[in-house]
């Protein structure tokens, strides 16, 4: 039997055999039109990044603003709440009273993160606006504004940021807060019998934690006023 007769037809003819579901040319096209359709994809989702990216980037430059007014008019409210007898407050001072070794190394889980002189309506100085940051709250970190008048009195604490048990720790505000107003005293401590000094806070019920840490806070924020401000006596 002849071998020509197991042989293709083109392979008879001496023409190269095509691939089946082929036409001639059909693969080259099929890959060209994947191509063009790949940068053509490419193109569209460059072109939304970009537009994206201008929208974005013109909302944020129109918001920047207004945002940075509203948070500074939050900050001076908060300022308020604990100096409510000054009639402005400086940018922080911070950088000009940095924190020392010894206060970290005495204050290891609280750190100060900002400060803002209290004045009168006549630029005359009454006390400082620490913001106390302590890492020893039950939930987590605890954010909050004390004001210190020049002859050491805690005029009041406000919390900017607090994560605390709901019922438990999250009273901090309604239980703590009022404690602190108009208070004097070197070191304040945590009790669960009922303040009955100067240097007595209350506990939270079922929140020692909480309370402790605030506590701690506070008496981070005077350590702060007088080790780095020295009581902020020679201040003008």
């Amino acid at each position: 039997m002849s071998k020509d007769k197991f042989k293709s037809m083109p392979e008879i003819e001496g023409r190269k055999p095509r691939r089946p579901g082929f036409k001639k040319g059909e693969r080259k096209r099929i890959e060209k039109s994947q191509i063009i359709e790949m940068f053509k994809n490419t193109f569209i989702m460059l072109a939304i990044a970009v537009v994206a990216g201008g929208v974005l980037g013109f909302v944020y430059e129109q918001t920047k603003a207004p945002i940075a007014e509203m948070e500074q008019r939050t900050k001076q409210n908060a300022c308020r709440k604990v100096f409510y007898n000054a009639a402005s407050f400086s940018e922080t001072v911070i950088n000009e009273y940095p924190v020392t070794d010894e206060f970290r190394e005495l204050w290891n889980k609280v750190d100060i993160t900002n400060c803002m002189k209290a004045e009168d309506g006549d630029g005359n100085l009454l006390g400082y606006v620490v913001e106390v940051v302590t890492h020893e709250g039950y939930g987590g970190d605890i954010d909050f504004y004390v004001g210190i008048s020049l002859d050491g009195t805690v005029n009041g604490i406000s919390f900017i940021e607090i994560s605390e048990t709901a019922g438990l720790g999250m009273r901090a505000d309604e239980v703590l807060s009022p404690q602190f107003k108009n208070r004097l005293s070197d070191r304040f401590v945590v009790t669960k019998n009922g303040a009955a000094s100067d240097e007595e806070i209350d506990a939270i019920s079922s929140a020692t934690i909480t309370s402790k840490a605030v506590v701690g806070g506070v008496n981070a924020a005077l350590d702060y006023f007088r080790m780095i401000l020295g009581g902020g006596g020679d201040e003008s």
